[in-house]
């Protein structure tokens, strides 16, 4: 299907594209929307990416929640939640500059990548980003000639099993050598005020949360014998999202996470890092079936979206996302989504019930807004999916400027 320019919807910057009252995720608002602007499409909520930030931090109250840009680094989801007074994560110069572009002021801003070149540290200063992530001697070297600029949260490794993706099997220092590493940024006359930690995304439980901050706290308390005053506890992301199975609701799996908090000094500034439960319920992918064949008894169907696209996730982020198709129900038959391009892995889900379906129907996939958009790719040629976003019914822009 063609696509449209964005940038030629509206000189305001917003447009009229449904009712107020009618939801850009239901179906009619689906097929509207593609018969207007072509397929693939990946669709931002804008007041969904709302509603996930306001219940997390009802959930965790007092705790500072800043936006990991990484799993969608859309301009109007930044924009949407620097309105709502959150802070930000950022951990390479792109993103540095994207928040620049948008004028978020950097002293909301925290840089959080372990592992940096001279040329990241001198960027993020160079805007005003001053608080920075070490998790090993020769990384907090790198701060000598900055010790004056800036002050270092260190990284601390917990490794969870019940997480999907283990974080801290790439970064982090282990817990009984932060104290060689405080000590050594003492000698150095480097400034480290607080810890950090993430125990892994998409968390099945908050167990490891709650020992992770204990054993934090522990670290904290004998932190003055170095000469440090720890104050800030950055406690990560990884708080987990529906996909096709149902978690923990957020409130439940954050009670225990506050109770462990509340043992801290009142002094302590928490922080937190999410960014999949903020992004992933507030995006959908809207794709058309460009082809089908019959195989070995099977109904094969080839979408304009793939592995290669908006599914990337599927590979890099090991999610499996609910697809559904817009069609009326009737008899089904074995079927397979296969993505657009000639490699034979691009396949996004097989041993599926589904009707015949024609060309152009429509398949979507929910809980896309995390890893998805972000890390695809126009292999082959075939374009990223076109995004839209809506808020109560205007269509945005992206936000960038003209």
């Amino acid at each position: 299907m063609p696509k449209i320019a964005l940038k030629s919807l509206a000189a305001a910057g917003e447009t009229l594209e449904l009712a107020a009252s009618q939801d850009p995720f239901a179906p009619e608002s689906i097929k509207h929307l593609v018969n207007r602007y072509g397929s693939p499409l990946f669709i931002i909520d804008a007041e969904r990416v709302r509603q996930q930030y306001r219940r997390l931090s009802a959930a965790l109250p007092g705790v500072d929640l800043h936006y990991a840009l990484k799993p969608l680094p859309h301009a109007s989801v930044i924009k949407t939640l620097n309105d709502e007074g959150a802070f930000f994560d950022l951990a390479t110069n792109g993103e540095v500059e994207l928040v620049r572009r948008l004028n978020i002021a950097p002293q909301r801003c925290i840089h959080t990548h372990p592992i940096k070149r001279d040329s990241d540290i001198r960027t993020a200063l160079a805007y005003g980003v001053n608080r920075f992530v070490v998790d090993n001697p020769d990384e907090l070297r790198k701060f000598v000639k900055y010790r004056n600029r800036c002050t270092l949260l260190i990284r601390v490794s917990f490794r969870s099993p019940n997480a999907r993706v283990d974080l801290s099997r790439k970064f982090g220092c282990e817990p009984d050598g932060v104290p060689d590493l405080l000590q050594l940024a003492a000698e150095l006359r480097i400034k480290i005020d607080g810890l950090s930690f993430h125990v892994g995304s998409q968390a099945a439980d908050p167990k490891m949360f709650v020992a992770a901050i204990a054993r934090c706290s522990e670290i904290m308390r004998a932190a003055p014998e170095s000469g440090h005053s720890i104050g800030i506890l950055d406690i990560g992301g990884g708080f987990p999202v529906d996909y096709l199975q149902t978690c923990m609701p957020i409130e439940e799996f954050c009670e225990p996470i506050v109770r462990a908090l509340k043992e801290l000094p009142t002094s302590v500034r928490v922080i937190a890092e999410p960014g999949r439960y903020i992004s992933a319920p507030a995006a959908i992918t809207a794709a058309s079936v460009m082809g089908r064949a019959l195989r070995d008894g099977c109904w094969w169907y080839y979408l304009d979206d793939g592995l290669y696209g908006s599914y990337s996730g599927q590979i890099y982020d090991h999610a499996a996302y609910p697809v559904e198709a817009l069609v009326d129900a009737g008899k089904t038959y074995p079927s397979v989504l296969a993505g657009p391009t000639c490699d034979s892995i691009d396949v996004i889900k097989e041993h599926l019930e589904l009707p015949k379906l024609d060309m152009g129907d429509l398949i979507v996939g929910r809980a896309m807004g995390a890893y998805t958009w972000a890390s695809a790719c126009e292999f082959n040629f075939f374009p990223r999916a076109t995004v839209l976003v809506l808020d109560g019914g205007r269509l945005l822009t992206d936000g960038s400027p003209e």
